[in-house]
């Protein structure tokens, strides 16, 4: 069996997405670190963030989306939500056999918290205050940066509906 034989320019690149891996890593847990600790599992974490973002949504639609079944996320998620006072039940008033499913105001409040202490801790970065003196081509390239986050973030939302 023959092993592959690679480019240098292949090698580099796969060193470069190794060491984005780790970096991201790293900001993941850093940005854990801002806000409380809580007790939401993965599941309950995603069907909140599906929550915040695209707004009441039904058990089955949460169910399709999760890739579970409604019963389960109906005991298991939505009701363990709905006992820690995150999200609550509401007529669906197209269909009124449906409940709609969403955020508390006071979990959004909380949310909201959270995602300003993280935005927080990122403004202040020492890195952030050598962005701000940069000029010219440095900023540029750091709008480039930027702008390829972007795209990530939203091809990774796509992967996700």
């Amino acid at each position: 069996m023959m092993t592959p034989t690679f480019t240098a320019e292949e090698t580099s690149l796969a060193a470069l997405a190794g060491e984005r891996r780790i970096t991201l890593g790293k900001l993941v847990r850093r940005l854990r670190e801002q806000t409380p600790a809580n007790d939401f599992t993965s599941a309950q974490k995603s069907v909140r963030l599906r929550l915040d973002r695209y707004g009441p949504a039904t058990v089955s639609v949460l169910a399709r989306a999760e890739s579970v079944r409604p019963q389960s996320m109906r005991s298991t998620v939505a009701a363990a939500l709905q006992a820690m006072g995150a999200v609550n039940g509401v007529a669906d008033p197209v269909d009124g056999r449906q409940t709609l499913i969403t955020l508390t105001d006071a979990f959004r409040q909380c949310l909201q918290a959270h995602r300003s202490a993280k935005n927080g801790w990122l403004h202040g970065c020492p890195g952030n205050a050598a962005v701000r003196r940069r000029t010219g081509a440095a900023r540029r390239r750091g709008h480039v940066v930027a702008a390829a986050c972007r795209l990530l973030i939203s091809a990774l939302a796509r992967l996700e509906r």
